[in-house]
């Protein structure tokens, strides 16, 4: 969990990293979607609970993983020619 004190500090990750992060909300926002969908296939209820909480806890990581990337910067690439 992220605390007030290293929020206000602020922090940069490397393109790459930020780039991987949005990568993964994309997959875990898609999965979400795609396991929604499928609930209705399903016919037993405690499958159907632990289905939606699957989806409800991949949404849930999607969310964390946006809002560390808004307190984050991203760091700038280093010169290719020395200055």
């Amino acid at each position: 969990m992220i605390t007030n004190c290293v929020a206000n500090e602020g922090f940069e990750i490397s393109p790459r990293f930020r780039r991987t992060l949005e990568d993964r909300i994309a997959r875990l926002e898609k999965d979400a979607k795609t396991d929604e969908a499928q609930v209705s296939a399903l016919l037993d209820g405690d499958h159907i609970h632990r289905h939606m909480r699957l989806v409800a806890i991949q949404r849930a990581e999607a969310l964390r993983m946006r809002l560390f990337l808004d307190r984050t910067r991203t760091r700038l690439p280093r010169p290719l020619i020395a200055l």
